[in-house]
């Protein structure tokens, strides 16, 4: 769940890890790696294996691997207008 696979002809493999914003986080080597490496790299990155394709995904891997925005303490991040902002619950993604 939310992996999606692109074979470009000529290209070392690699993965590309993006943000929500499909911005690139980081580029991760696949060349020297089995599929069996390849698939515990993927696992302990946090993402969702489905038992088959049209399987459903649980309600909390719905945005699996991603993870909350490391948020700043209000008393260290004031808004523009001066106020703290409100707090978040922990598991809350600041963009949902």
């Amino acid at each position: 769940h939310n992996l999606e696979m692109k074979h470009l002809p000529g290209a070392d493999p690699e993965l590309v890890l993006l943000s929500h914003r499909y911005e690139e986080l980081e580029r991760i080597p696949l060349s020297d790696m089995t599929r069996e490496e390849i698939n515990q790299l993927v696992q302990e990155l946090g993402f969702y294996r489905k038992e088959t394709p049209d399987a459903p995904v649980p309600e909390e891997f719905q945005f699996a691997p991603a993870r909350p925005l490391p948020t700043l303490l209000p008393h260290q991040a004031p808004a523009a207008d001066g106020k703290t902002p409100p707090e978040r619950d922990e598991g809350e993604h600041p963009d949902l």
